[in-house]
């Protein structure tokens, strides 16, 4: 027996009260059967109005019938029963938790295969066939099945609710419309859904269309991400080659260096060696002929003495000078001083590479655009400190290093080669990269410098070389009493708007985006910067009259 002849026989022999096989099965007069137990209560239910009729066609019975048991039929039950069909329709056929129950089947419900929008009711497939059968109910609307059929009840006159209050934006039954929606712009549940339908397909036209570009940016950006590998990957084998080969350039260069050195070495020592054996032998020869003066000085012979005198006291002229002029003790030290000097140098080189190669960065994406809200900026705010080893003697630090003051006593500051030894200046300790934005309260009455600056700048030296704004390594807004003013390079320009007591500063060291705010109730813009940095940045302030202070705030 194959698996669709045992669901096609099992439906045959199946109660369409409890939905499972027959239990004492009966038929009744209009040929339907049922469970005995199941048929005789459902006709319990119907003593009342005195009518019975049955659940299946619906057909009037009048009187009750009386019921005997279908021998045949129970037989059938119980062979197919042995064949395997004991056991309750599989699980999946029954409703879930989250499963639409069918309102028609009792016991365990099985899960609804349609929603009647006129009944307010959901059915499974057995007890929907009414719905296909009568012609009446031929007319009902079905829908998937849906939990929510009650929404459709109106609460306050418990109809269903067909029309739709515009002025009101909300479903509405009849009665509504003639009693608290009287004069309101009421259509039908159906017109409005038409309308809305149609701002529905536009919603999803749109919302498909940017589906489309967002899947093409997605595509667009993993042939980014491919092309980045695969850059990356041929910038690490092609730097790997070059580093290769300049650390084998580097030791030939070490290798020549060492035989140039010891081919020297060998030069100079054989032709010292053979003067020094020269020499040597000009001693002994001397040592000789005096040792025969001598003997000669004792002679008591003085015909001998006269006659042997000439001949033994002439000297054989040397063929070198009398002395050796030796050169002052340098001997090799000019080649380890330019060795010294190359390693210097090659030292500057690398160090000086190694910024650019830092400052080096991959721009796939486009900066984002600058905020136009304090809000946005807030997004990218962080907290600066001020660092002691840059202030000048004069400036005293204080709320946790985020407070300058002016002050007339020096502080007990240590020296360190970052200190401003000339300009009431600070710096913050922490470089900025990427997106930063931070305030400085700075008052109104005294001049301020708020300023943005490489670390490189002198931190002693001319006017020039120093003063936040003078030179190409600083930006600086003036913050006068009466307003504002912006230098960079020593090139001045004037920004005629009236001072807060705040000032905003937003950094964009990628996009080299740097912009100053007059902070108030809104954001005004007094200066933008469009550049290149080539090094991190720091925060810097000015103040030179005393009393006066800064500070960089927490806007967190």
């Amino acid at each position: 027996m194959n698996h669709n002849s045992v669901c096609l026989e099992r439906e045959a022999f199946c109660c369409s009260i409890c939905l499972d096989l027959l239990k004492d099965p009966v038929t009744i007069p209009c040929g339907h059967s049922y469970c005995m137990n199941c048929i005789q209560s459902h006709w319990n239910r119907e003593d009342e109005r005195r009518i019975h009729s049955c659940p299946q066609c619906r057909k009037t019975l009048t009187p009750r019938p009386v019921l005997v048991k279908n021998t045949m039929l129970a037989h059938l039950v119980e062979q197919l029963k042995k064949a395997g069909l004991q056991a309750a329709p599989a699980d999946h056929c029954y409703a879930g938790p989250e499963d639409v129950a069918c309102d028609v089947c009792t016991g365990r419900k099985l899960k609804a295969f349609k929603s009647c929008m006129q009944c307010l009711a959901s059915y499974c497939k057995k007890h929907l066939q009414l719905h296909y059968d009568v012609p009446r109910l031929k007319k009902h609307k079905l829908v998937e099945p849906s939990k929510n059929l009650q929404d459709n009840i109106c609460s306050r006159h418990d109809e269903v609710m067909k029309m739709f209050c515009r002025t009101d934006q909300q479903s509405v039954c009849y009665l509504c419309s003639v009693d608290g929606h009287k004069g309101h712009d009421i259509v039908s549940a159906a017109a409005e859904r038409t309308e809305r339908q149609r701002e529905l397909q536009e919603s999803l036209q749109q919302i498909l269309q940017r589906v489309q570009d967002r899947e093409g940016d997605v595509k667009l950006l993993q042939q980014q991400v491919e092309a980045i590998s695969r850059s990356a990957d041929k910038t690490v084998e092609d730097s790997e080659k070059i580093f290769t080969e300049l650390i084998r350039l580097i030791q030939k260069r070490s290798s020549d260096v060492k035989q140039q050195v010891r081919s020297q070495q060998e030069g100079e020592v054989s032709r010292v060696t053979e003067r020094q054996e020269e020499l040597e032998q000009e001693i002994t020869e001397l040592k000789r002929k005096a040792a025969e003066l001598e003997q000669l000085s004792q002679t008591e012979d003085h015909n001998h003495f006269v006659h042997n005198y000439r001949s033994l006291s002439a000297l054989n002229e040397s063929t070198h000078s009398s002395s050796i002029n030796i050169r002052p003790l340098r001997y090799f030290e000019d080649v380890t001083a330019a060795v010294s000097e190359l390693r210097d140098k090659l030292q500057d080189t690398l160090r000086q590479t190694w910024t650019n190669i830092s400052l080096s960065e991959v721009d796939v994406l486009l900066s984002e655009p600058e905020p136009q809200t304090r809000a946005g900026f807030l997004q990218y705010s962080c907290e600066l400190t001020l660092d002691p080893n840059t202030a000048y003697i004069q400036l005293k630090l204080s709320e946790g290093n985020r407070k300058v003051t002016c002050v007339t006593r020096p502080q007990p500051y240590f020296d360190h080669p970052d200190r401003f030894t000339d300009k009431f200046q600070v710096l913050n300790r922490e470089s900025l990269t990427g997106r930063c934005y931070w305030e400085v309260e700075c008052g109104r009455e005294r001049l301020v410098f708020v300023a943005v600056t490489y670390k490189s700048i002198n931190s002693e030296g001319s006017y020039k070389e120093c003063l936040f704004g003078q030179n190409d390594k600083s930006w600086a807004l003036y913050c006068y009493p009466s307003g504002y003013g912006f230098c960079h390079n020593n090139i001045y320009k004037e920004v005629p708007v009236s001072r807060s007591s705040r000032v905003g500063v937003y950094l964009d060291h990628r996009a080299g985006i740097l912009s100053f705010y007059r902070v108030s109730e809104t954001m005004t813009l007094l200066h933008r910067v469009q550049t290149t940095f080539t090094e991190p940045l720091y925060a810097g302030i000015m103040i030179y009259h005393t009393g006066s202070s800064c500070e960089l705030l927490r806007v967190k």
